[in-house]
């Protein structure tokens, strides 16, 4: 029987675990994966087909998926087992020999019952013995059991828990104790266990909003709506979270127009692992909380308690958030006030970190840094500060200008660790630097620069605001990598403990996008000398530049641009990252010229011949030596042709560089044609070797264009 023929016998699948509250961060991925994997594993049983489609289900109570065109049991299957060569299997009058009988045997079959049955098969001068074994296909009770061992042992349980079932004696490890079972197939129960339990067509609805009794489950396709109508529950996650964004926007505009929810997806995907029916509530603080920096309640209002500042169209707050309540009374005059209660000694206790801190400037605080382990092998963060502001120093100077601000704003930039409101919470160090740099009378450039200097911290992250801020960003990404990268703490496979490769990216874009126009390694060996005499300490700048272009090269590919083309340009390791898009630019206008793949194959014949005599003193060729029309043409060529794309190439305008070589496509293929490089004659030979690197050289200024074809 085929699988099309099961079409005619499928129905769809329900299964659901109810459980205990599942962890909220990870209740979307657990249910993603659980749905998946039960797919994934009914198909490779045959009892789910292509057509077959899985919907995942997932709240805080339950993990369920529901799956199309599952059939009642699958197809049985013909399997040709090779049992052994005829001349091995078969005597000469046909009959078994004791090697085939006892291979039958061992299969549980009477070798003269299936001999007519037997096929010979040839391959090549070989002929063998088949036979063919008609096998079951499994039941969906045997299926759907695999399924679910399957789906719960690959589920990505953040930490498992382990706890006894009723009989006192069995012990099941799970993400969270489970209390119920659901297997439909249509409207019939599937008979599976897991966990203990044993499947049926009962759940339980809302914890506080339906009746306590178990709800039944009629049909896999009822259950959505029956959860919905009769359980008070909206069982897909997706839904859930759709309807919380609608009701966000909805109250944001009933709390008054031009009023916004504040933007968090982490926090909306919290919310709705929370909550099995949302409804969404306006609460309101005491206006004079606002007189603390915004960024301090938004973060403890959403952070402890999961809420939704309202902010205006400007952005700033309002003293009104939002609330997504997993109850809907008649009246939620009560569930609001309870909520206003919780958030006042919240918003209270910001207020009094902000007053205290307030009380010292920061230039107070740099002397604490000293205090604070950075890391024992790199000292205290009072030397990393150090280090930052002679690095900060250097590159100012380097750059011109405002070495005074940028000094100030590196010695600074720390100093936030120290105060109350970045003890509580770490996310605002930067930020609250700027607002207690700005209350000491700081310039506005050095307080934008202590803000900034941790930017950009992801991608897609702005960079600083201003040439002070990334300065200071720079220096402080390059003492990290200088320091870690010395002492030995480099990233392996997917571990990066330190974000080193979050570093190295933010010192690409500020040097590709931020007008930091400076050489890479000149910077890498002056973070180093800030690590003079440290002990334990090894210069490895030649290893970071290589991790630094391994990142820049994943970057440039990411904004669109060929491995070959990326790879001739950054074969040839330019310090100046910015002039790295025009080269990339002028690489892609080359290429499509009709000289390119000619110049280009002739490069890399070059670069091979000229690899094979390594060790061999290379100088300007002397005309004198030229045997062939075709050697003094090309010099003549490469004289004339040079200086044009030299001096393009010194102007930035490396598209015109490339452009003017195309010339060179004639003279050098008729270098080929006619000239033999490996001549006997030693010196005849040497001249010609430098004849070709001299052509290599001109050729390969803004990328190594052998590795564009």
């Amino acid at each position: 029987m085929s699988s099309t023929a099961h079409l005619s016998n499928t129905a769809n699948l329900l299964v659901e675990i109810f459980v205990e509250e599942l962890p909220p961060k990870a209740l979307q991925k657990l249910g993603d994966a659980f749905a998946d994997t039960l797919l994934e594993t009914l198909r490779a049983s045959d009892l789910a087909f292509a057509a077959s489609l899985v919907t995942a289900y997932a709240t805080p109570r339950r993990l369920a998926a529901r799956v199309t065109e599952v059939a009642s049991a699958a197809a049985d299957q013909v399997v040709a087992q090779k049992l052994m060569p005829v001349a091995v299997g078969l005597d000469a009058s046909g009959n078994p020999t004791p090697a085939l009988v006892k291979k039958l045997a061992a299969l549980g079959l009477d070798a003269q019952a299936v001999l007519p049955s037997l096929r010979r098969v040839a391959d090549g001068k070989t002929e063998n013995l088949f036979y063919d074994n008609l096998q079951r296909g499994a039941t969906l009770a045997e299926g759907l059991q695999k399924a679910l061992d399957a789906a719960l042992g690959s589920l990505p349980i953040p930490k498992v828990m382990s706890y006894q079932l009723a009989d006192g004696w069995r012990t099941v490890h799970f993400v969270r104790p489970a209390h119920g079972l659901v297997a439909l197939h249509g409207e019939n129960i599937v008979p599976v266990s897991v966990l203990g339990l044993h499947a049926g067509n009962t759940t339980h609805g809302h914890r506080f909003e339906a009746a306590a009794e178990p709800i039944m489950i009629e049909s896999a396709d009822a259950y959505a709506a029956t959860l919905r109508d009769k359980g008070a529950v909206i069982a897909s996650f997706i839904e859930r979270r759709a309807e919380i964004a609608l009701q966000l926007t909805e109250a944001a505009t009933q709390a008054g127009m031009g009023l916004y929810p504040a933007k968090d997806e982490a926090l909306l995907d919290e919310v709705t692992a929370l909550v099995e029916r949302p409804k969404v509530l306006i609460g309101r603080f005491e206006p004079e909380f606002l007189a603390v920096p915004q960024e301090c309640l938004i973060l403890t209002m959403k952070a402890n308690q999961k809420y939704f500042p309202l902010l205006d169209a400007d952005g700033k707050l309002t003293n009104q958030f939002l609330i997504v309540s997993n109850l809907s009374p008649a009246d939620p005059a009560a569930i609001i006030g309870g909520n206003e209660r919780v958030v006042r000694p919240r918003l209270a206790d910001a207020r009094f970190f902000f007053e205290q801190d307030q009380k010292k400037t920061l230039a107070s605080r740099i002397a604490g840094l000293d205090k604070v382990v950075y890391h024992n092998r790199l000292g205290s963060q009072g030397e990393r500060s150090k280090r930052v502001a002679a690095i900060a120093v250097a590159v100012a100077g380097k750059l011109g200008g405002e070495a005074g601000a940028v000094q100030e704003a590196a010695r600074l930039a720390k100093a936030d660790l120290l105060t109350d409101m970045v003890g509580e919470f770490p996310e605002l160090q930067g930020v609250m630097g700027r607002y207690y740099a700005r209350r000491d009378g700081l310039p506005e450039a050095v307080a934008d620069a202590i803000e900034d200097h941790y930017k950009p911290r992801f991608a897609g992250d702005a960079l600083p605001r201003g040439q002070v801020g990334r300065i200071v960003a720079l220096a402080d990404k390059l003492e990290t990598l200088a320091g870690l990268f010395g002492i030995g703490q480099t990233p392996t496979g997917d571990k990066d403990p330190f974000g080193l490769r979050r570093h190295a990216l933010g010192v690409i874009r500020l040097l590709l996008e931020g007008g930091l126009d400076l050489p890479l390694d000149a910077l890498l060996e002056t973070a180093e000398a800030q690590f003079s005499g440290a002990p334990g300490f090894a210069p490895a700048s030649s290893a970071l530049s290589a991790f630094i272009f391994e990142r820049l090269f994943g970057l440039l590919r990411e904004q669109g641009y060929t491995a070959e083309e990326v790879d001739a340009v950054l074969s040839l390791r330019p310090q100046y990252l910015a002039d790295i898009p025009k080269r990339l630019a002028a690489v892609r206008e080359f290429s499509n010229l009709p000289e390119a793949q000619t110049l280009a194959a002739a490069n890399k014949r070059v670069g091979n011949i000229l690899k094979k005599s390594e060790g061999v003193a290379l100088k300007s060729p002397d005309p004198a030596l030229f045997r062939e029309p075709a050697e003094s043409a090309l010099l003549e060529a490469l004289t004339a042709i040079t200086p044009k794309a030299d001096a393009a190439f010194a102007k930035g305008d490396y598209a015109a560089s490339l452009q003017t070589l195309a010339a060179l496509r004639a003279p050098v293929d008729a270098f080929f044609d006619m000239v033999m490089v490996n001549a006997e004659d030693p010196a005849l030979r040497a001249n010609r070797l430098n004849l070709l690197a001299q052509l290599r050289a001109a050729m390969n200024q803004v990328a190594d264009l052998s590795r564009l074809f």
